[in-house]
């Protein structure tokens, strides 16, 4: 097993690209070692803020809480999916593993979220075009949804050594769920600090 070191930028964002145009098991394999949670940490944190710079409407402080937010969102998750993967399906991946191997697709694909939310935005302006760029970004918005659920039942598959079929999906779904309830919780104890 070699040993996890740290990456640049540069270096992630060329294993994004080749992680997106040939998205396998054995792409992913090939990257998950060369990087940490510190990696993935920044590497998320800079596609949420180059996401919030683009969407730049609630200030400063709305910049700062979009990014503590994904990053908040993206530690939940990967962290679910490694305590999910080993405890329950028997996975033998670790924490640096998950989070970097998820960060190679999440991160470029919140830019792009982002950019066509910029898109929408701009043509929003035009009473029938904006419509039709609206419903056309909808559309976009749910495909990579989709792809985002592709790469990530591969990384699963990929980080924690989980080759189950079954059990990939039994660990991501219960991810999705337990990230969603976590992320309940703390929307509703910063509502209730608010007042």
């Amino acid at each position: 097993m070699s040993m996890i070191r740290q990456t640049t930028i540069p270096e992630m964002i060329a294993q994004s690209k080749d992680v997106i145009s040939n998205p396998s098991v054995g792409t992913f394999e090939r990257y998950e070692q060369r990087g940490t949670v510190t990696n993935a940490a920044i590497y998320v944190g800079i596609a949420a803020a180059i996401s919030g710079l683009l969407g730049y409407t609630n200030g400063i402080g709305g910049l700062l809480l979009g990014v503590i937010s994904a990053l908040v969102g993206f530690f939940v998750f990967t962290g679910m999916v490694f305590y999910i993967g080993r405890s329950i399906a028997g996975g033998t991946g670790t924490w640096d593993e998950v989070a970097y191997t998820f960060s190679l697709f999440i991160a470029p694909l919140i830019v792009v979220g982002a950019l066509l939310g910029l898109v929408v935005w701009g043509f929003h302006f035009i009473p029938i075009l904006g419509t039709l760029i609206g419903l056309l970004g909808l559309v976009v918005s749910l495909l990579i949804l989709l792809v985002q659920a592709y790469f990530a039942y591969i990384a699963v598959q990929s980080s924690m050594n989980i080759l189950d079929q079954s059990k990939a999906l039994t660990t991501l779904g219960l991810a999705v769920v337990g990230t969603f309830v976590v992320q309940i919780v703390i929307s509703t104890i910063l509502a209730i600090l608010r007042f």
